[in-house]
């Protein structure tokens, strides 16, 4: 009854679970490469477009998070990605029907509600699966999704924009006139109302490391062991937020980018981006978190920390080439280890704040730390992008150097920060220790 589920089992809930990951960027991201038309027929800026990419997303995402998290906590895990996953498969084809801005606003918060079951959940029941030396493997194997969705849905959008070219619009029973770029919302949309149900094929894992009775922890409780562990939490919390400003901002505007000023069209664009995303993106964070394992398993405590602060670095070279070489293809090129570099931290960072928590914490920190990671990254990186091009540039052509001057700034101050969480980090293992030995 101690030892861990099997690795047979436990892998598996890792590819379910990656597999509705997916599905949660493809929805996520979809709308990164319809920029032009969705501007066109909703009549908006770029700071405007970039509120229904980002920020309505993360807003409900984030306020939805944390109580998800602690339900996660205690409440059956897989039915709230279940119905999570429901939720927002529906939202997302809701964006195919709506004819205004207000109406997209509406159905993107609404995906951001459904989106914010996932990952708590998801956290908690890989670390219940998983001993302490294979979770940021796992985690960032789960992560994988991330890429293969964000690829997909630049790679769908890239196929529909290209097919949408032939046609300006059909005639659906029940909608009527459509565009190409409302089809794609129902294609990526609908299926995940029937796709929820595999969610139920996986078993709820015993919860490890309980406090004694198992009960839902007091929220002061909860608060007293974060604040015990501050330094932790902010160097970690900052540390990949800023990571998701850049990563966010960079893919939200990189199709535009090579449409603008490379002369790409969107259909090109996507679909060769969105391969590098999947390939490059996937083995990236993969690649990071067995590293970080790698670390562990000779004797580096702080390894998920510490591949974080040196990914940081590494991605500057062809993070700051790709914007300034005047070839696309190069620029493409380059996009490769850049993408590979950036994707790196994004399964140690869920590997690192589980790993110092105890069980009934786990999900609420998980929250706390999509709350923060999300509110930063996905809802201010693409508008910081558009705000640097409308009112510094005041010229959509430089949407490059708007990537330039974020993603730099923001790679800069996290390393700083990662290098300050390293000794932190190994007095937090040490304080999780003691808690579990005074509560087990």
């Amino acid at each position: 009854m101690n030892g861990y589920p099997s690795p047979r089992s436990a892998w598996y809930v890792v590819g379910v679970l990656t597999f509705v990951y997916i599905f949660s960027f493809i929805d996520r991201q979809i709308l990164n490469l319809m920029v032009g038309p969705i501007r066109r027929d909703l009549d908006i800026s770029d700071t405007g477009m970039s509120l229904l990419m980002g920020f309505s997303f993360a807003v409900f995402y984030t306020l939805f998070g944390i109580p998800l998290g602690r339900m996660a906590d205690t409440q059956s895990r897989r039915t709230i990605i279940a119905a999570g996953f429901a939720l927002w498969s529906l939202f997302t084809a809701g964006c195919g029907v709506v004819r205004n801005f207000a109406g997209m606003l509406l159905m993107r918060m609404g995906v951001g509600v459904g989106e914010a079951s996932l990952s708590p959940a998801a956290y908690s029941l890989i670390t219940d699966y998983f001993p302490p030396h294979r979770r940021a493997t796992a985690m960032g194997v789960y992560g994988m999704g991330i890429y293969i969705g964000s690829g997909m849905a630049f790679l769908l959008g890239g196929l529909v924009t290209g097919f949408a070219t032939k046609q300006e619009s059909w005639n659906l029973p029940l909608i009527g006139a459509t565009r190409g770029w409302q089809l794609i919302f129902f294609a990526v949309g609908l299926p995940g109302l029937a796709l929820a149900m595999l969610m139920y094929t996986v078993r709820e894992p015993i919860r490890r490391g309980l406090k004694k009775g198992g009960s839902r922890l007091p929220l002061r409780e909860v608060a007293a062991y974060i604040r015990e562990n501050k330094t932790t939490f902010l160097c970690h919390n900052f540390g990949i937020s800023l990571l998701s400003f850049s990563s966010y901002g960079s893919a939200a505007w990189i199709p535009t980018f090579f449409v603008r000023v490379h002369g790409w069209s969107a259909a090109r664009t996507g679909i060769i981006y969105g391969l590098i995303v999947m390939t490059f993106g996937a083995l990236g964070i993969a690649a990071g978190g067995r590293f970080a394992d790698f670390l562990a398993e000779r004797g580096y405590r702080d390894a998920n920390f510490r591949v974080a602060f040196l990914v940081s670095l590494i991605w500057m070279p062809t993070g700051i080439a790709y914007l300034l070489v005047p070839d696309p293809v190069w620029a493409m090129a380059l996009l490769a280890p850049t993408v590979f570099t950036v994707a790196a931290p994004f399964g140690i960072a869920p590997a690192a704040i589980t790993q110092i928590m105890p069980n009934q914490m786990r999900g609420q920190a998980g929250a706390i730390y999509l709350f923060v990671n999300n509110l930063i990254g996905l809802g201010l990186g693409p508008t910081a992008v558009a705000i640097v091009t409308d009112y510094v540039f005041h010229d959509d052509s430089k949407v490059g150097y708007s990537l330039l001057i974020v993603g730099v700034t923001a790679h800069v101050l996290s390393a700083i920060i990662w290098r300050i969480g390293l000794k932190p980090y190994v007095r937090s293992l040490d304080r999780l220790k003691t808690y579990t030995e005074a509560h087990g």
